[in-house]
């Protein structure tokens, strides 16, 4: 078992069985559960209707999959998926939908029946199963509707005949369903200012089309997206001209959110959830709430995560650094009256087993819905594999909360003998960790938990490491690992600069490069592996690299490339 794995054997986290009333995490009851379920709200009232889709889910890279729903690795929807997606406390469930493959030629542009009725089919099952249904034109977005400015005729016939056939196939549905315009709208060689125009087109067009088709669709709640779904202010302010020029009282405005880009990435030293990115993400929404929801406008955050949190590229982000960005999420949209629709693409649920891929991190989501948990400056506490064990402290952010003690699993630790807590400066005494680290094999040895007076407890994992070790090797660009003795500890980032101390490789406004798409660490093989991606950007010559690891080491390495040669040394 590898170090990624042995670790994540150690989170004894999960569901209480048929509850959405507690959470069991390592052994402590927490009650923090799902909203209330309550009556839908009488239609008319867009804010209310909005506010009873919180909190909502995405059935991603599904229905928007090209050329079709299981293209993308996910299996086929079933209801028994939907019915569990209700189960966990979701009230509302998006399904993002590509036309563009599955419609015939001009002028007709006749949606293909059979897809036609598949999505009628979940449609119907979600909203047999509770839910808030929200439908939209997605992938469609950039595969021709960004054509629009070029070709202004060709684009509006073929949305309109789109839009046309969908509002009369659901115009008797539900006022439970919700149209969303377009996904992330964008538009090729064109400024902001006549994007903001050809968008406002757009628009305005859908709502003209779903409002003449009568049935519900006279009152069904639509959602107009902003440029890109960005939240800048000036993409704001475009669509609220757009509002006040409608004058349709079943509106809401909708925007994405991915976190501060170097965080959602891990680039330019984006390792940890900091203050740039706690600011990026009070900013967008005060923006977003003061916009629209101060105007008496709902808004859906129709997706958020962050971008490079994958079950497939583990160790971008860092585990206890994403947990303290789900609770501020939470948090943060729930004060603003802001509903949130969590973009799962297969990274999080786990849809064949119907099972959370990490239940630590659904337990997060699902407590910020209602409350607030307290989190620590790290979920990691790193000692050395051999020698003196020294005290470690940790800062806690109770959010709100208070600290009531750290646990592990059904037994408390000793306040005094085995920590200290000095205001927010929690300190476990050499004694403590050495009991705690056990034979100090590589790795996790324990895992205790910070418990707080509400919310998700805070988990922290005592590692016994010893320096990283690299060793010389050659290859070349296409094909290039750096032997590596991991020793217990993770990779964290990766710096690469030339020998004047210029940044070197891609992105060569920063250092720090980008986890996983220049470097990836292997620690079943004990290799850091350098991408074709990072020397497609490397000048012939001497380029040193700094690994930056969690337990705080750094190491340097050295690289000089002649054409497509490499040889790689730690001197």
């Amino acid at each position: 078992m590898n170090l990624l794995n042995r670790r994540r054997a150690r989170l004894r986290v999960g569901l209480v069985a048929g509850g959405a009333a507690a959470l069991l995490v390592a052994g402590l009851m927490v009650a923090v559960g799902a909203p209330a379920a309550a009556t839908p709200p009488p239609p008319g009232n867009p804010m209310a209707t909005v506010a009873a889709m919180q909190p909502g889910w995405n059935l991603g890279n599904t229905l928007d999959a090209i050329p079709d729903e299981t293209a993308w690795g996910n299996p086929l929807t079933t209801r028994t998926l939907l019915r569990h997606v209700r189960s966990q406390g979701y009230r509302s469930i998006r399904l993002p939908i590509t036309w563009s493959n599955h419609h015939g030629p001009a002028p007709e542009y006749a949606i293909d029946a059979a897809w036609l009725n598949r999505v009628r089919q979940i449609v119907d099952w979600s909203l047999a199963e509770g839910l808030y249904v929200m439908i939209n034109l997605h992938h469609d977005s950039w595969q021709w509707i960004n054509t629009y400015p070029g070709d202004r005729a060709g684009v509006l016939a073929r949305y309109d005949a789109l839009w046309t056939q969908i509002s009369a196939a659901f115009r008797d549905h539900s006022p439970r369903l919700v149209f969303e315009s377009i996904n992330e709208p964008q538009f090729a060689d064109s400024t902001d200012e006549q994007s903001y125009a050809l968008l406002h087109e757009l628009n305005t067009e859908f709502v003209r089309i779903v409002r003449r088709s009568g049935g519900n669709n006279t009152t069904r709640l639509l959602v107009l997206p902003t440029l890109f779904t960005n939240a800048d202010q000036g993409r704001l302010d475009a669509l609220n001209a757009t509002f006040d020029q409608l004058r349709d009282p079943h509106l809401a405005a909708t925007v994405h959110f991915y976190g501060w880009w170097p965080f959602s990435v891990n680039i330019a030293g984006g390792t940890r959830y900091d203050a740039n990115v706690e600011q990026d993400l009070t900013g967008t929404f005060d923006r977003v709430r003061d916009s629209f929801v101060a105007r008496g406008i709902p808004v859906i955050i129709g997706e958020w995560a962050l971008l490079n949190w994958d079950h497939n590229r583990p160790g971008v982000i860092e585990r206890g650094e994403f947990l303290k960005f789900l609770e501020a999420v939470g948090y943060h949209a729930r004060i603003r009256n802001l509903t949130t629709m969590v973009w799962d693409a297969g990274q999080f649920l786990e849809r064949t087993e119907l099972r959370w891929r990490d239940p630590g991190v659904f337990a997060m989501m699902r407590a910020g819905w209602t409350t607030r948990s307290g989190t620590a400056s790290s979920d990691q506490v790193y000692v050395p594999r051999s020698g003196t064990i020294t005290g470690r402290t940790l800062t806690l952010n109770p959010n709100g909360t208070s600290f009531q003690g750290l646990w592990q699993g059904g037994r408390s630790l000793a306040r005094g003998s085995d920590y200290t807590v000095s205001g927010t400066t929690l300190t476990l005494t050499p004694a403590a960790l050495t009991r705690l680290a056990g034979d100090r094999a590589y790795g996790v040895n324990a895992t205790i938990e910070a418990r707080f007076s509400q919310g998700v407890p805070w988990q922290i994992s005592i590692i016994s490491s010893d320096p990283p070790t690299q060793a010389a090797t050659t290859g070349t660009t296409a094909s290039f690992a750096i032997p590596t003795r991991f020793r217990g500890d993770q990779l964290a980032t990766m710096e690469a600069r030339y020998a004047d101390g210029t940044p070197a490789g891609p992105a060569n406004w920063t250092s720090f490069k980008e986890f996983w798409q220049h470097f990836q660490p292997d620690y079943d093989a004990d290799t850091i592996i350098l991408k074709p991606a990072f020397f497609a950007e490397v000048d012939d010559g001497t380029v040193t690299l700094t690994f930056h690891f969690w337990s705080g080491t750094r190491i340097t390495y050295h690289l000089t490339r002649s054409g497509d040669s490499l040889t790689g040394s730690t001197s």
